[in-house]
């Protein structure tokens, strides 16, 4: 059912024609140290999050989103790597908010709201935060923005659900001037992680990650070219892909 849901989810938000009007003009890109202290002391390097400790530090999280909320991106102005950086930490940065404001749970899942057909509403499309006083959600960020506004197929690896299955979330802030390099290590580490992705020459588990989005990971390859590019062990091209089962427990 939770694949289901998830499946459904990703069609319908990936269907959706309408880009996003967030953003704003004469802003400079806000630092991202505060996020960054929080990362290093409330999250380990393997990606568990310690989230009573990001709850005692609330008012310093809340201090960062402001900083952000008042701040979004000016395309105009700001690079391309500015404004993926802001996007992906505010993407943690408001899912890190969304859980220790509902905490304790046992996965992101259980805040979902009852599903009204046709509406299909997750806790994704939930608007609980402003960027530049426009309401916004987490599912306009990934979709509308990072998916629709970057041929930038690392993201997936970069932004963080929250759940045990998703990439882990990084313990570091994601910025411009080593963003790249970020996102490489993030690909690398997450399609080499034998809990999250098993690839043998021949056959490979990977994750539903590479399933749902699976469009984003082929438009200049097949799927097997693109996890070639990160893997440690190489897949032969006629190798078989399967994908594993999706672990939305709590990611702490």
């Amino acid at each position: 059912m939770r694949l289901l849901l998830m499946a459904l989810f990703v069609f319908v938000a990936s269907s959706c024609q309408g880009g996003s009007s967030l953003g704003a003009e004469g802003t400079t890109p806000p630092s991202h140290q505060v996020w960054d202290e929080l990362l290093r002391q409330h999250v380990r390097k393997t990606g568990e999050v310690d989230y009573k400790g990001f709850i005692r530090d609330k008012a310093k999280l809340q201090r960062y989103l402001d900083t952000i909320s008042n701040n979004p991106p000016d395309k105009k102005t700001w690079s391309e790597a500015e404004q993926l950086a802001y996007w992906i930490n505010a993407y943690n940065a408001y899912t890190v908010k969304l859980i220790i404001d509902n905490y304790p749970l046992k996965s992101i899942q259980d805040l979902h709201p009852t599903l009204k057909v046709p509406g299909v509403n997750t806790v994704w499309h939930k608007k609980f935060f402003k960027i530049g006083g426009q309401e916004a959600s987490l599912d306009e960020i990934e979709h509308k923005i990072l998916r629709k506004q970057f041929d930038e197929p690392r993201i997936h690896f970069a932004i963080n659900c929250a759940s045990f299955s998703c990439p882990p979330l990084r313990n570091e802030a994601f910025v411009a001037s080593k963003l790249d390099k970020q996102l490489d290590e993030m690909a690398r580490a997450f399609i080499n992680d034998p809990k999250r992705n098993k690839i043998s020459p021949n056959r490979a588990e990977v994750s539903q990650i590479f399933n749902w989005f699976k469009g984003d990971f082929t438009k200049n390859g097949s799927l097997i070219e693109f996890l070639n590019k990160y893997s440690s062990t190489k897949l032969r091209p006629n190798a078989e892909v399967d994908y594993m089962k999706y672990d939305w427990s709590l990611n702490e």
